[in-house]
């Protein structure tokens, strides 16, 4: 049985284990990559489309982002659009990596999250 100081310790290190930076690089990203958490700057946005999904309008917008390793895709979908400008940081976690027309794009799928940075 673990004395009082273990169990610190224990609640200690698994505390820093989910602490742990898990962030990855551009360069890392390849189609079929889930699980995807990265930071990085929109260097730049095209102009929103309208697309019939479902008998839905959704509104789609491709973003290039830029960490220091490299480039990629990231579809915005709706309101997410309007959060972001070139210059904006972003902080995707639980994303993933596709393809679409022979060209990897991160997606924030159903489970993705997108945080502005400050």
């Amino acid at each position: 049985m673990l004395g009082e100081n273990e169990l610190r310790k224990a609640y200690f290190f698994g505390s820093m284990l989910n602490k742990v930076n898990l962030e990855m690089k551009i360069s890392e990203l390849k189609p079929g990559t889930g699980n995807v958490e990265v930071k990085a700057e929109i260097a730049d946005i095209e102009a929103p489309r309208e697309i019939n999904k479902g008998g839905r309008v959704l509104r789609v917008a491709n973003a290039t982002i830029k960490d220091a390793s490299g480039t990629i895709t990231l579809v915005l979908w709706n309101d997410d659009i309007d959060k972001v400008q070139p210059g904006t940081v972003v902080h995707i976690t639980n994303g993933y990596v596709n393809t679409w027309q022979d060209k990897a794009q991160l997606t924030l799928g159903k489970f993705g999250k997108m945080e502005i940075m400050e």
